[in-house]
């Protein structure tokens, strides 16, 4: 059986090689190996870039109720850029005409053609073109309101939301198509064309050489659902913004890989909601920032991960709670299940919510230690019965208790004015969305609090021998990595404060670590003492 270090080491080891494979797998993808004979001007082999040719381009956008066509017939042009100049970025809002068939919960394509000027798409053989979706089918978020008064934050088509029920998903217009084109004049190797690209080229065969047209591509990272817009059955306009921007190859071949793995995580169930959370961490960072946050993401996943394994073997030998406080045990179960509810309530993506829920879980067991509880089942109804305290742990109690009375002086009356205030100027789902969103307010804003009764025990018992400084050690690297991010990646301000917040009740603890030094003579985290182990020993 592996002792603890060698499982740590190999961990470690297992991260190392994962960050190591990972560069090398991002290296193949933004690096394309060009044609080895392209250098000498040979031809064999190489595919050489329209593009190069300097045609004079043009743009069009059609949009229609049909995933394919054939003609001009049944369809809008909705934009139309004539001397295209693909080095020029441009962003335009053009107002769309919804047909009756949409409006009824049907799709609407867009068509984006690029073409040579002058000439229609259909009948132009070097044009290409790619169609998107406008429209996505989306539960609708339920309405807020003020629970004492039940006025709405919008009082529009009252009549027309009791007819659809809350979780019938309904169709969501898309008001953002993103077009790049890639501008470099790269010769591709025939023979090794990346799959990736591949797809999005069009060849045609001039003379004796090879050509791809233009690589024309949709950027669908950047349809956010914070720019989704409810499609109703009065709705004859909306307005679409078209944006443009060329692209490098190098990131053309990233951006097609991360749009196919969200859309493998649609495929295994992750609604729109779920995939918007992992398009905002693409879409709202650059490329060397997002480089960045992956190995800091990388090294914070690793924290986490012996943060969690050295807090699971120290309450799973856990014997005895002398010097530690059971009100704090208990807090952080409390905070950890509320939070959990809250993510919850709000639909957070299940790349939160399936962590915080194994939080709140390993939570409760800590409780279970905390209290010596056992549960014996008599047939279906389980009985609950709480182990006896020692003298030294009795003493250790009235500490903590003693802390928690100074403590309620101040709490109590700013969570229920907190709860109060939210409930007359805040608009809720229900009762239980403003109950678990005051419960949820009071653990961002006060919970820091709730780690005073340790520091008091501490304080009067002068030893910190007890507390699990291998899992604060880890959990401190994490807040510290919070601290850097905090004011980078996007977050709740009550989330943000919560990660400056630690730093300050760390700093105490290891304050009193070098307060109070290490006598050998006091039980560890275990329960043990060095004299004791020696004695064994002899």
């Amino acid at each position: 059986m592996l002792s603890r270090s060698s499982f740590t080491s190999l961990v470690v080891g297992v991260f190392a090689v994962y960050v190591a494979h990972t560069c090398w797998v991002m290296y193949g993808i933004v690096y394309t190996r060009p044609c080895p004979t392209a250098a000498d001007g040979a031809a064999g082999g190489c595919v050489w870039p329209y593009l190069a040719r300097r045609p004079k381009l043009q743009l069009s956008v059609y949009t229609t109720t049909r995933s394919s066509i054939g003609a001009e017939s049944n369809i809008d042009l909705v934009l139309n850029v004539e001397d295209f100049d693909i080095e020029s970025k441009f962003e335009r809002t053009v107002n769309v005409s919804v047909p009756k068939k949409t409006r009824n919960n049907g799709t609407l394509y867009a068509f984006v053609f690029l073409h040579h000027a002058g000439i229609l798409p259909w009948h132009d053989g070097k044009q290409v073109h790619i169609v998107s979706p406008l429209t996505t089918y989306m539960v609708p978020k339920p309405e807020e309101i003020n629970l004492l008064t039940g006025e709405s934050a919008t009082q529009q088509i009252e009549a027309e939301k009791q007819t659809n029920a809350l979780d019938e998903p309904v169709s969501h217009w898309r008001s953002r198509l993103t077009l790049n084109v890639m501008v470099e004049d790269f010769v591709f190797d025939g023979s090794s064309l990346p799959a990736d690209v591949h797809r999005y080229m069009k060849m045609v065969q001039l003379g004796k050489t090879v050509h791809y047209l233009p690589i024309l591509f949709i950027d669908q990272l950047s349809n956010r659902v914070k720019d989704l817009m409810v499609i109703n059955r009065s709705t004859t306009e909306l307005p679409l913004t078209v944006s443009y921007d060329k692209i490098s190859l190098g990131k053309l071949r990233f951006w097609i890989h991360m749009q196919d793995a969200v859309y493998s995580l649609q495929q295994f169930g992750f609604s729109e909601k779920d995939a918007d959370e992992v398009k905002g961490i693409f879409v709202d960072t650059n490329l060397y920032f997002l480089a960045l946050t992956f190995f800091v993401a990388a090294f914070h996943l690793l924290f986490d991960f012996l943060a969690f394994k050295n807090d699971i073997s120290f309450w799973k030998k856990k014997r005895s709670m002398i010097g530690m406080s059971t009100k704090a045990v208990l807090w952080r179960c409390f905070s950890t299940v509320v939070i959990f509810l809250f993510l919850l309530d709000e639909q957070t993506s299940l790349l939160v919510l399936i962590p915080a829920g194994i939080g709140a879980v390993i939570e409760l067991w800590k409780v279970k230690k905390a209290l010596k509880m056992t549960i014996r089942w008599q047939g279906l109804r389980p009985k609950f019965q709480f182990g006896a305290y020692n003298d030294s742990e009795k003493k250790t109690e009235e500490y903590d208790a003693q802390a928690m009375k100074y403590l309620s002086y101040l709490l109590y009356p700013l969570c229920i004015g907190g709860a109060g205030y939210s409930l007359l100027n805040v608009k809720y789902k229900s009762w239980y969305s403003w109950l678990i969103n005051s419960f949820v307010n009071g653990v961002y804003a006060f919970g820091f609090l709730f780690m005073l009764p340790q520091l008091f025990v501490n304080y009067k018992m002068k030893s910190v021998a007890h507390l699990p400084w291998k899992a604060f050690t880890y959990k401190a690297f994490n807040t510290f990595i919070d601290d850097i991010f905090a004011f980078i990646i996007t977050m709740p301000t009550s989330h943000r404060l919560a990660c400056f917040r630690d730093d300050v009740v760390f700093l105490v603890y290891l304050y009193q670590r070098w307060l109070y030094p290490v006598d050998k003579s006091r039980v560890n985290e275990y329960g043990e003492s060095y004299e004791e182990k020696s004695k064994k020993k002899s």
